[in-house]
């Protein structure tokens, strides 16, 4: 029951927000390299004839720089 109250009054907030912001910058991350690796595979059909925008850049798979 003090635990509800506590909550309620806002006494001991603790809301772990660097946790919460790992999440959001892991997710943005993950939605970044997942669309840049999505535009450099080869396109659904139907979107064959569709450019690659700016900002991804070109990846080319048979050219390795080892």
């Amino acid at each position: 029951m003090t635990l509800l109250l506590q909550v309620a009054t806002g006494e001991a907030s603790s809301f772990p927000w660097a946790f919460t912001a790992v999440y959001v910058v892991g997710f943005i991350a993950a939605v970044t390299i997942g669309s840049i690796a999505w535009y450099n595979s080869k396109r659904p059909p139907g979107w064959e004839d569709k450019q690659r925008p700016d900002v991804v850049p070109e990846v080319n798979a048979e050219d390795p720089k080892v």
